[in-house]
């Protein structure tokens, strides 16, 4: 009965705080990601963009919420038109625009067309929509390099050079930054093979040294646990949930905010540490739990396969190498733990004194994560 009552409390935790989150972030500013194509004569960008932050005038380095700017009510307006009047609004509006996006060679500024747009229906208003902006310049002639940055105001920048091999450049800009020298090229199609060990790598650093909140929440599991193999199970259980959700949101299918789903990781995070200290549960029960908490983790980690970019054409590569280095990471957590505890795990004093005091270490961080992440 006390456990009933105690899920049942953190279940009405959980729906306050997405309503909290909903409300309070709706309409947050989210990075411009863009894949980008320097061929010889032409440079290509495909840009994943708010365009009703850019068609409202708001500076995106200044607020990160979109109902703290002045020109909010803009934004509203815009955020409710249709696609073909967006897009129409967008190409009549394109001359003012077009400055913000910096595309440069040997100091030369380079003005953009539109080639293409796709904007999705209206859906609901209190979220922000991603466009997909595709513009292009014709390179002057010569073989000068290309540098790409997006004007002040603008907001953040993630750049990823699609073709390139080895040395395609991919980074994180703040405002005004400009990327190094691009050269030019004929696209290269980077191969399969060579995505699919990239993504390992990013996986695996997604978790080790990045991924703080997934290693606390990895933790938590290992301190509740007696044997490897239960654990190894529960580990497993959680790798299959984060990839059917992280499928799903990196192609669309699902789509929920940041805002939202990352102070609900901080509350998995704590429950796990509460249920260690408590001890509540079974072997079952908790990789039943596990695996569904993994669907929530998949979805924050989705955020990360989207920023760092995929080759086009390279998904299910990418998509497999990611987890395969998650995996790994979150394997390198255990290895470490037991490295450090292990030869204590079976003794009678190891739950009193290192188990739960470690879970109610992980619980208290994961709690300052839910007030951080919801109301900071």
């Amino acid at each position: 009965m006390t456990r009933f009552i105690l899920f049942r409390a953190f279940a009405l935790s959980m729906a306050l705080l997405l309503t909290i989150s909903a409300t309070a972030r709706a309409h947050e500013i989210r990075p411009t990601i863009a894949d980008v194509e320097v061929g010889a004569e032409q440079v290509t960008l495909t840009l994943r963009i708010t365009l009703e932050t850019l068609l409202a005038g708001i500076d995106l380095d200044t607020v990160e919420n979109t109902n703290d700017a002045p020109e909010a009510f803009l934004y509203d307006r815009f955020r409710a038109m249709e696609p073909d009047a967006l897009e129409a609004a967008l190409r009549a509006d394109w001359t003012r625009i077009a400055r913000g996006f910096l595309i440069e060679v040997a100091g030369e500024r380079l003005t953009p067309e539109i080639t293409a747009i796709a904007i999705p229906a209206v859906g609901d208003l209190d979220l922000p929509r991603d466009s997909i902006l595709t513009i292009s310049a014709a390179l002057p002639e010569g073989d000068a390099p290309v540098r790409l940055g997006l004007a002040p105001g603008y907001g953040t920048f993630v750049p990823r050079q699609v073709g390139g091999g080895e040395d395609a450049y991919e980074g994180f800009l703040g405002t005004g930054e400009l990327t190094p020298p691009l050269p030019r090229a004929e696209i290269l199609t980077e191969g399969g093979l060579a995505v699919f060990l990239r993504y390992i790598g990013a996986g695996f650093e997604h978790i080790i040294p990045l991924g703080l909140d997934h290693i606390l929440f990895v933790l938590g599991l290992y301190f509740f646990a007696t044997r490897m193999g239960p654990l190894l199970w529960q580990v497993s259980a959680f790798t299959l949930a984060h990839t059917i959700t992280l499928a799903l949101a990196a192609t669309g299918v699902v789509s929920v905010p940041a805002s939202i789903v990352e102070p609900l990781i901080a509350a998995t995070i704590v429950y796990v540490g509460v249920e260690n200290t408590l001890g509540w549960g079974n072997v079952r029960g908790r990789t039943l739990l596990v695996f569904c908490f993994g669907l929530l983790h998949g979805l924050g980690f989705a955020s990360v396969l989207g920023d760092y970019g995929i080759a086009s054409g390279r998904f299910v590569q990418a998509l497999v190498g990611f987890n395969i280095g998650v995996e790994f990471g979150q394997l390198a957590v255990i290895a470490m733990a037991f490295a450090l505890t292990g030869w204590f795990l079976h003794r009678g004093w190891y739950r009193k004194a290192i188990a739960i005091p470690a879970s109610l270490a992980i619980a208290a961080v994961g709690a300052y994560w839910v007030v951080e992440r919801t109301l900071l």
